[in-house]
């Protein structure tokens, strides 16, 4: 999911006072991390904010899992996520990038999450060869082809929330140059059998990609239950 560094002057908005979750590395469960309301003034960053869609920054941009699951009734069939684009020179603009790039930024978070399941394997030394051609030639088209393979796949997920900002970034606080900006988040969810099943596809795609039967079992033994996995890892249960 895409972070943005703020300091807005309208509110209070939901900050988490535990890092994101980086596959592998994380040790505690998303469900227990504590939320901590922070002022805007504490925050010093290089722009304010002018105009908002609500007074308050929505925590679901923050970590859409973790506020889907205090907030949303549904939690346990759907799973979440959220996109913020950059700055851009009006809100229609912003907007529509976000709606247009939420397939595209879910995709890419199963991508991330496949490379780093090969990797993991060949960093613990186990029967992926890392110097085999063809694990590379693997690892090349995880990382060049697959994200586009597998937006393809992803179907039923919807924007069901909106929030945008208007920013004026200062020189004088730090911005490269003075210029005001609008950026547009959004919360999506998708259904947990459909996202599951797009995960197991796209495993299936770099399984299928391997050239001989030998590093096709091995690379099959390291996306074995990739799509559980992938749902444990976004929940910081990996």
């Amino acid at each position: 999911m895409k972070k943005l560094k703020l300091k807005l002057s309208l509110g209070t908005f939901l900050v988490f006072s535990l890092p994101v979750f980086l596959v592998g590395c994380s040790s505690s469960k998303k469900e227990e991390k504590k939320l901590k309301e922070v002022t805007h003034s504490t925050i010093k960053r290089d722009f304010e904010v002018r105009d908002a869609s609500s007074n308050t920054r929505p925590g679901w941009i923050e970590d859409a899992e973790v506020w889907a699951t205090s907030n949303e009734k549904n939690a346990g069939t759907y799973r979440y996520f959220s996109y913020e684009t950059e700055p851009k020179v009006n809100r229609n603009m912003a907007c529509s990038l976000a709606k247009a790039n939420a397939k595209a930024d879910i995709a890419g978070e199963i991508v991330t999450f496949i490379d780093k399941s090969i990797a993991s394997s060949v960093e613990g030394k186990a029967s992926i060869d890392e110097n085999n051609p063809n694990v590379q030639a693997l690892r090349e088209f995880v990382s060049n082809n697959l994200t586009q393979k597998t937006q393809s796949l992803i179907y039923g997920a919807s924007i069901v929330k909106t929030y945008w900002e208007k920013r004026k970034y200062l020189k004088e606080k730090g911005a490269k140059r003075d210029f005001t900006g609008f950026t547009c988040a959004v919360f999506i969810r998708m259904k947990k059998d459909r996202l599951e099943n797009a995960v197991d596809k796209a495993a299936n795609f770099v399984v299928q990609k391997a050239d001989d039967p030998e590093t096709k079992d091995n690379v099959k033994k390291a996306l074995k239950d990739a799509a559980s996995n992938f749902v444990k890892a976004r929940r910081g249960e990996l």
